[in-house]
């Protein structure tokens, strides 16, 4: 089961990624624009979750489908991102209508990155607005990971306890689904842009807790520890967890077509991926939220039994996203916090 070709959720067909992100302010946003109004769905994991319109694509809400997803940093003054998406959204004619009037519907989560040491001194109105606009006016099939977007001023537990988190992004291509004509051609992807407060590398070691799910390569290759640090097994929290600072938020995506319930499915099957990549992962300490999206471009004969299969690539892309965000981050953050490309000579 390869991956796709940019071994991104931009794999998807219908989904657009663009970022933008604010150096002095050492935050940003990511927005996932849909081509079309998509089916959608989302799950909360963690404690302490921070979100906007997440009723609108909740299985009671009469919607139940979106134009992007948006995830940022900023805590909730973040949640003004959303605002600057469906402002271009608008602009474009897109939206659910209402009568004469067209509403684009934008659900969004964000993470806290407010102590990062970035300049948060905006004034009456935080950025996030004019970040999300212009995030959306970026998007595209290629997109920056690493440092970037909503990933831009995130932070994970790991080598000295704290290490820069990130923006990540990863795709499979289904196969073997039983029944289903076209099933070659399915694809799911996820993106993730990674605050835990716990650590994705193991110990002290350069080795990613989702070794095991990674592909050619994609986060450097090395494996898990052998031997396994003694470790191994006591928790690794980002410091100090009294300022709850953290959060991972996670949008998996297929191009099959999936209802709004399967979508919801969808989520939680995908969250598995998570506690393969973070451990500990769903803390209290935590707003975990993963986003599932189906674009609805191939049709399920068996639409319940290929959810199975479909559910386990995302659980797997969501890992391996969660590896990439953190392996491909690059410098470091105005309080000092350094990269793994720094830490571990990553090439």
């Amino acid at each position: 089961m390869p991956t796709g070709p940019r071994n991104s959720i931009a794999d998807v067909s219908g989904l657009r990624v663009g970022n933008a992100h604010d150096d002095s302010l050492a935050s940003g946003v990511t927005a996932v624009l849909c081509e079309a109004a998509t089916t959608a769905a989302a799950s909360v994991f963690g404690g302490g979750p921070g979100s906007r319109e997440m009723d609108v694509i909740a299985l009671e809400g009469s919607v139940g489908a979106a134009d992007a997803i948006v995830l940022s940093g900023g805590s909730a003054f973040g949640l003004d991102a959303a605002t600057g998406v469906q402002s271009f959204l608008r602009e474009q004619g897109r939206g659910f209508p209402i009568g004469a009037a067209r509403v684009p519907i934008v659900p969004q989560a964000i993470l806290f990155d407010l102590l990062n040491g970035g300049n948060k001194d905006w004034g009456r109105h935080p950025p996030y607005r004019d970040l999300g606009y212009a995030a959306a006016a970026s998007a595209a099939q290629d997109f920056a990971l690493g440092a970037a977007g909503a990933g831009f001023g995130a932070v994970v537990a790991g080598h000295g306890n704290r290490l820069r988190g990130g923006l990540g992004s990863a795709s499979e291509r289904v196969s073997g689904l039983p029944g289903e004509a076209g099933a070659e051609g399915i694809v799911v992807g996820a993106l993730a842009a990674v605050n835990a407060v716990g650590a994705v590398t193991v110990a002290d070691t350069p080795h990613f807790w989702a070794a095991p799910f990674e592909r050619g390569g994609e986060f450097g290759g090395l494996g898990s520890p052998h031997p396994w640090p003694e470790n191994t097994g006591q928790p690794n929290f980002k410091m100090p967890l009294a300022e709850r600072a953290n959060t991972t938020l996670c949008i998996v995506a297929t191009d099959a077509a999936l209802t709004q319930a399967q979508c919801k499915r969808l989520a939680a099957m995908a969250a598995a991926g998570m506690a393969r990549a973070i451990v500990p992962a769903f803390t209290p300490f935590d707003g975990d939220i993963v986003f599932a999206l189906a674009t609805g471009k191939i049709p399920l004969a068996d639409p319940m039994l290929a959810l199975a299969f479909l559910g386990a690539a995302a659980a797997n892309c969501v890992a391996r996203a969660i590896a990439r965000g953190v392996y491909e981050a690059t410098g470091s953050l105005p309080d000092g916090t350094q990269a793994y490309a720094k830490l571990f000579a990553r090439p």
